[in-house]
């Protein structure tokens, strides 16, 4: 889980893969723990990592409600499409916010990829939120790890602060009739039983 305090920003963010291992933070399938406390401390002044002391084996995440005043976005994504929330109705959505300095952010994300190829977007939206980096950074990021998913641009990090999100990776779930549903802080294994039962929930029956 990575904190967005100190987060580099636009053509200033290393790119994730000149970064050192240690630089990076690790969580999910390396170690995770629920909270800031274990993320206190700096590591080349850029990055809060995560304490491996804890042993946890296999992607590790924490679920919590999530009840927005609103949903209500306008973002533009790395081809130019701008994307509103009125636009997603009738689709359960996830809304997954990245950066490409984060380690388990580019961990989980062929799972996303696969999960959205599982459903199609007709029926699943997942959309990929990147956090206040350049476009350049977030194309080179979804081209080097193979995704197609859309790829929004936060470059003013307003909709995270909207929402909420202070640690990568975060998603929010949203079913299909517009209804908030979950908030999931930490790497996730989208293609797992136990993240397929909070997919299949966010659809109608």
């Amino acid at each position: 889980m990575q904190s967005t305090s100190g987060a580099p920003e636009g053509d200033n963010a290393p790119p994730w893969r000149d970064l050192p291992e240690s630089c990076c933070p690790v969580v999910g399938r390396r170690a995770f723990t629920t909270g800031l406390a274990a993320a206190a401390a700096s590591l080349c002044g850029v990055l809060s990592p995560v304490s491996r002391a804890q042993g946890l084996t296999g992607p590790a995440y924490e679920i919590t409600s999530w009840t927005p005043r609103a949903i209500d976005f306008q973002l533009v994504d790395t081809t130019g499409k701008t994307w509103r929330a009125a636009d997603l109705k009738g689709r359960a959505v996830l809304l997954n916010f990245w950066a490409s300095w984060c380690e388990p952010c580019r961990a989980e994300m062929p799972t996303l990829q696969q999960l959205a190829d599982l459903y199609g977007p007709d029926k699943l939206l997942v959309l990929a939120i990147n956090f206040k980096e350049a476009p350049a950074r977030a194309v080179q990021f979804a081209a080097t790890t193979g995704i197609t998913l859309p790829v929004l641009l936060d470059l003013k990090g307003e909709a995270a602060k909207t929402w909420g999100v202070k640690v990568f990776p975060t998603t929010l779930l949203i079913d299909s009739a517009g209804k908030p549903r979950q908030r999931v802080t930490g790497e996730v294994d989208w293609t797992g039983q136990a993240a397929g039962k909070l997919v299949t929930a966010l659809f109608p029956g």
